[in-house]
């Protein structure tokens, strides 16, 4: 049996309160070391996090090892007010023919747990969900902070994997960046 095949991926509505919370747990994981790394909130808060889980509007990706347990999960919807910090006035604009066939999709997170993630869930989550978009041809939208496109190269790796799915073109929309001064003295060369 192949990788590809140990690997199933059930869409779910709703996930229960203790799956939520197990998975609430490696969210923590995955995406910590971000709360240093990125100047920009992250993580969803727990209440944040268990309430999407409970969201019919957010489609749960989970990935799931031969043996049938939980390794993996991905989120997405087109119902971009669950999303809080996007702007769906942004899509609406920008992709008026998509927006008004409810095929402005976004996907809020995708984690793997770290034992396994050279299992390749990680592409049977995404290839799963480009089926659904290019099939809709839909736009979809994700962020991902400066570290983890820059350093870890997370953006080019989605759009590799998604690009298996049909063809699609994947550009960048916004970057946001954020700037810090640091005074060290006061300057008495007088004021401005």
């Amino acid at each position: 049996m192949s990788a590809r095949s140990e690997i199933e991926v059930t869409v779910e509505e709703k996930v229960d309160v203790e799956t939520a919370e197990a998975y609430y747990a490696l969210y923590r994981e995955t995406f910590g070391e971000l709360e240093t790394k990125a100047v920009a909130r992250q993580l969803l808060h727990r209440e944040e996090f268990l309430e999407e889980m409970e969201d019919p509007r957010v489609a749960k990706y989970v990935a799931r090892d031969a043996a049938g347990t939980a390794i993996g999960m991905s989120t997405l919807t087109n119902q971009l007010e669950t999303v809080p910090w996007i702007s769906p006035a942004y899509f609406r604009h920008h992709y008026p023919e998509q927006f008004a066939r409810d095929a402005v999709f976004y996907i809020g997170f995708t984690l793997v747990q770290r034992e396994h993630r050279r299992s390749r869930a990680f592409q049977a989550m995404i290839h799963r969900i480009g089926t659904v978009l290019a099939e809709a041809q839909a736009v979809v939208g994700w962020d991902i902070c400066a570290f983890n496109d820059d350093d870890l190269s997370f953006g080019r790796h989605a759009a590799r994997v998604l690009g298996r799915t049909g063809d699609v073109s994947v550009v960048t929309i916004d970057r946001q960046t954020y700037y810090a001064g640091t005074f060290h003295r006061v300057d008495d060369g007088g004021a401005p």
